[in-house]
């Protein structure tokens, strides 16, 4: 490991004012993911500034019935936090299909957002890599992609974004709130993180310096009946192959709203549009789900080894959205 400069902020004023001019610097948070690359030789920040200390700790319920959580709120007591799993469960659902209880501890609700892909070809230096280092090519390309990307991928990087509480967000409509040298800001978490494009390296729209301040759930998506299902290789501590986040309200065998984001499928959390404008308005029955979720994965391209992933998908979709329109045998 590298030496490093590392300053530990009081005030987001101090943590952005540490950042700013300083292209090597990080945030640091609880450094689940951070540390690891660091050792890996992955990152070498030559500057941390410690965000642990700010007054970002919190979960508070605004008057329009909106939910502001803090963004070093630990992703173990959002997931147990009551309004979160009474209004949003989904939410809390999400949060506890990743990781172990220890890591959950640790990791923060900013933290989670910015986590890196965890593409072996990433997290290996001496393999090529074009989200590393650019130009280098995509080592996964032509060689171990089972676990990577099915949509929204381009000839620079097929890597996944690895987070499940993202997708949930997506799902619910979440805003990321960000505090930089311009000011304060807030982006949709369905535009937050990028598709690769031509440039892998950038794997959100954040600023250099920005820091996530916090993410706002809308009272418009609490208490719709909701469910997140994630499909792995084993029973726990594993990334998702695919996973879906929804949220649907079906009155009189009608749908009147629905909410629905893929993991595990893409460079970002995979918000189905297409399936959603398919669905609204329409009847709740198993060959409405079944062709507005095949309507939205028409778009996929697989790679060699990586195939299954597109009917996994869309079996897990169409079984949640028969479970919350209470059709499912």
């Amino acid at each position: 490991m590298k030496p490093f400069a590392y300053v530990r902020a009081r005030t987001v004023e101090e943590a952005t004012a540490a950042h700013a001019g300083r292209p090597g610097a990080r945030y640091l948070g609880g450094g689940t993911n951070l540390v690891d690359l660091m050792k890996l030789g992955v990152e070498q920040p030559g500057n941390l500034i410690s965000v642990t200390d700010l007054p970002l700790d919190f979960v508070e319920e605004l008057s329009d019935g909106s939910l502001r959580v803090g963004a070093t709120v630990p992703n173990s007591d959002l997931a147990a936090h009551p309004l979160v799993r009474d209004r949003f469960p989904l939410l809390s659902q999400a949060l506890l299909a990743g990781a172990s209880g220890q890591l959950r501890n640790m990791a923060t609700t900013g933290g989670n957002l910015l986590q890196r892909t965890r593409c072996p070809y990433f997290q290996d230096t001496a393999k090529p890599c074009n989200k590393r280092e650019p130009g280098t090519g995509c080592g996964a390309r032509d060689g171990v992609h089972r676990d990577h990307a099915v949509l929204g991928h381009s000839p620079q990087c097929i890597a996944t974004h690895p987070s499940d509480m993202a997708v949930a967000l997506a799902a619910l409509d979440a805003r990321v709130e960000l505090r930089g040298g311009a000011g304060p800001r807030s982006v949709p978490v369905t535009e937050f993180h990028r598709l690769p494009g031509d440039e892998p390296e950038r794997d959100t729209v954040i600023e250099p310096g920005e820091l996530i301040t916090g993410v706002l759930l809308p009272a418009g998506s609490a208490g719709l009946p909701s469910l997140y299902r994630k499909a792995r290789d084993r029973a726990s501590y594993a990334f998702a192959l695919a996973s879906v986040a929804v949220a649907l309200d079906v009155r009189d065998a009608v749908i009147h709203d629905v909410r629905l984001a893929f993991g595990g499928l893409a460079h970002r959390p995979w918000r189905a549009v297409r399936a959603e404008e398919a669905l609204r308005g329409g009847p709740a029955t198993d060959e409405a789900f079944r062709g507005a979720v095949d309507l939205e994965l028409a778009a996929a391209q697989p790679l060699r080894d990586n195939g299954f992933k597109v009917p996994l998908a869309r079996n897990l979709a169409c079984d949640v959205l028969r479970r919350l329109a209470g059709t499912a045998a």
